[in-house]
């Protein structure tokens, strides 16, 4: 009976810890919510237009690149179909962005399963508190996967790794799940949000010493997309109130969508400190025969789609309603212009 009892105990135990979130470190600003949020850097020219900027989802339906009603017919609404040079433009974002990663910034490409079992999630942060968040097979323990944080973070659970391994530096594309409550009325046109979508994420497992300075070329090596697809973007620094549970320090990348007229979200780059390591049982041995000490893990996307095929829609439109694509793009479009 006793023993009973003290796994009953043990197992709330667990659950009240695994709810409890990251600390923010000292120099993340105070503030109560995304209003206080911090914009660190603002670069590149916001284009000035001759005519007016049409949103993206009229510019993808006169090209026909985007079809919104087959998608909602097929599965309902937030889902669409990219078509023609549109499905084309998607695909060869994803492979041109995995290869300058891979290329010009020395990471590892990893394509790993969609689907995990409840263990990488607990791993990761997203269970249990995002449980409503996912989908899931509920006669077997699988779930479709939120990011690609998920499955490539705990490629490492419960081993302990060689100081010299480190840092690992992963990038992987793969499509995402999300369930979702969206508000009525926001957003509901357009690619921005949906319960599916398309990212190529960056991934590092570091020692501590090493986890600040990480952090800042993970957001240059995001940023750098923007640059090489010359468009506009800002960072900006959570504040603690928008801090996300795992992070203890997180800066957002945003590209200007001059159709729709704001800023829109295409990275989260974070520090976890060893949040996740202790979850997922991630270690290294400092020097041969020493103590194993938890890694640090850090993430960022490189960038999400549909956001990113938004701001290139709307900053590349042409007055005659064609679409001019991305210098750095050509060579994986075959193509100069979407018309």
């Amino acid at each position: 009976k006793h023993q009973r009892e003290l796994k009953q105990v043990e197992q709330d135990l667990e659950w009240a810890m695994l709810n409890i979130p990251n600390l923010p470190l000292p120099e993340v600003p105070v503030g109560k919510d995304e209003g206080e949020n911090v914009v660190v850097r603002v670069e590149g020219e916001m284009r000035t237009f001759d005519f007016t900027p049409k949103p993206h989802w009229e510019i993808g339906e006169a090209l026909d690149i985007i079809d919104f009603e087959r998608g909602v017919k097929i599965s309902g609404s937030r889902f669409y179909i990219m078509k023609g040079l549109g499905a084309r433009l998607q695909r060869a974002l994803i492979q041109w962005m995995l290869d300058v990663h891979i290329e010009q910034h020395g990471y590892t490409e990893v394509y790993p399963p969609f689907m995990v079992r409840s263990h990488a999630l607990v791993g990761t942060g997203n269970l249990p508190k995002f449980a409503d968040n996912l989908y899931k097979d509920h006669e077997e323990d699988l779930w479709l996967i939120p990011t690609a944080e998920v499955p490539v973070t705990n490629m490492y659970r419960d081993e302990i790794l060689d100081a010299d391994q480190l840092p690992i530096y992963h990038v992987a594309y793969t499509p995402c799940f999300r369930r979702e409550k969206f508000s009525a009325g926001k957003d509901t046109r357009g690619i921005k949000r949906g319960h599916q979508f398309d990212k190529v994420e960056m991934v590092k497992f570091v020692t501590p010493e090493m986890g600040r300075e990480e952090l800042d070329s993970l957001i240059e090596n995001a940023v750098d997309i923007a640059r090489l697809l010359k468009l506009p973007f800002r960072i900006v620094q959570m504040c603690t109130g928008d801090l996300s549970f795992v992070a203890a320090i997180k800066f957002d990348i945003e590209l200007w969508a001059p159709g729709v007229e704001e800023w829109l979200e295409v990275s989260s780059c974070s520090l976890f400190t060893d949040f996740q390591a202790r979850r997922a049982n991630i270690r290294y041995r400092p020097e041969p025969g020493a103590k194993p000490r938890y890694v640090y893990t850090l993430n960022g996307s490189g960038l999400a789609l549909p956001r990113l095929v938004i701001a290139i829609l709307e900053n590349y439109q042409q007055a005659d309603g064609s679409v001019v694509v991305p210098e750095a793009l050509r060579p994986y479009m075959g193509v100069d212009v979407i018309r």
